[in-house]
């Protein structure tokens, strides 16, 4: 991690030094929520409830250019809510775009048809939400014909420009248990690139659950022991049927990262401890949500506005450096029960 953040300056203090080494002076990966609502129902998030709608703006954007640029952002990922409810989403992406930035959407898909031209002709790539076949995916998600908004946008969108790398992301939880191989077969007819795994959030306040989950909510998403039972035997199927999809990366988690995902829910039920994943995601990334905050992550509380300082004054304010210089990943209880962790190489691809 050396590599990304700033040098200690010679005659510092011992406490000023430890404090200089989480100051953030490269910051390769920014994450934009263009947009705080959505246009999906999904079990396992509420920010469908939201009723105000909150977007950011290319004045907003444009505040903050010299300190992306001062930063060094290399990748910008636009998520939400949905960010293509963002009525200016493209000149967003195009503004990040003249400044030699990636720009990736993350998007439930339903309005990929419609904007297929200028995502085309704007987006790197595209990662879209599938959270299992037709029907288990239209369930999970609550919205009649997702999965065939999906193909249709993904069709169009191969159309206009063959080579643009669209990949699938799929949430596990109660209802596709079963189905992590035939959500593999559903990225593959789709012609995706690929598809990544990752579990369902049960106890953070990220995706509007500021006051917590009621149980009558929980239990729809998270497994009962039996259940998890079952998605050992599913993630071992896939595991020993997909040899060269984990060979190739189109299936993008290692074995072992497809088994932490039991262990999750396994820790959830309290048959085992929650362990931290692999991450350095504060140091390396932020998330700045519609509403102008930013934070270390999704799950962590803000640490500022961009509507009241710089990005870079937040990233680098005495609160947000001290909140890096006393973060211990392991032992943090938010990061040990976290499912969606970022471990940025500079040497690497910048994968999340």
């Amino acid at each position: 991690m050396s590599t990304l953040v700033s040098i200690t300056a010679i005659g510092q203090s011992p406490a000023s030094e430890f404090l200089s080494a989480h100051r953030i002076d490269d910051l390769p990966i920014l994450v934009i929520a263009a947009h705080n609502q959505c246009n999906c129902r999904c079990m396992m998030c509420d920010i469908w409830r939201i009723r105000e709608p909150l977007e950011l703006t290319p004045t907003d954007l444009g505040k903050h250019i010299s300190a992306i640029r001062e930063l060094k952002v290399q990748w910008v990922a636009f998520t939400g809510g949905e960010p293509q409810l963002n009525r200016n989403l493209f000149s967003l992406a195009r503004t990040l775009k003249d400044e030699g930035i990636r720009v990736t959407l993350l998007t439930a898909g339903l309005l990929l048809e419609d904007q297929a031209s200028e995502l085309a002709s704007t987006f790197d790539d595209v990662i879209v939400s599938l959270d299992g076949p037709r029907e288990v995916h239209d369930a999970i998600r609550r919205v009649a014909r997702a999965f065939d908004k999906i193909a249709a946008g993904v069709r169009t969108l191969r159309n206009l420009r063959a080579d643009m790398p669209i990949s699938a992301r799929c949430t596990v939880q109660r209802a596709n248990r079963r189905s992590l191989r035939a959500a593999v077969q559903a990225t593959r007819g789709l012609g995706l690139n690929s598809i990544s795994f990752l579990a369902a959030d049960l106890t953070s306040a990220a995706f509007n659950h500021a006051d917590g989950w009621p149980d009558s909510r929980k239990e729809k998403v998270a497994l009962t022991i039996s259940e998890v039972g079952e998605l050992a035997t599913e993630i071992e199927a896939l595991i020993e049927e997909h040899t060269a999809d984990f060979d190739s990366r189109f299936i993008v988690e290692s074995p072992a990262k497809l088994r932490r995902i039991v262990q999750h829910f396994r820790a959830d039920l309290g048959e085992t401890g929650h362990v931290a994943p692999r991450c350095n995601a504060p140091w390396v990334s932020a998330v700045v949500e519609a509403s102008g905050d930013v934070k270390p992550c999704f799950f962590h509380p803000a640490i500022g506005n961009i509507h009241q300082r710089q990005l870079s004054e937040i990233l680098n304010s005495p609160q947000a450096v001290q909140f890096r210089a006393n973060l211990d990943i392991a032992t943090n209880p938010i990061c040990r029960r976290c499912v969606c962790s970022l471990n940025y190489r500079p040497d690497g691809p910048a994968t999340a």
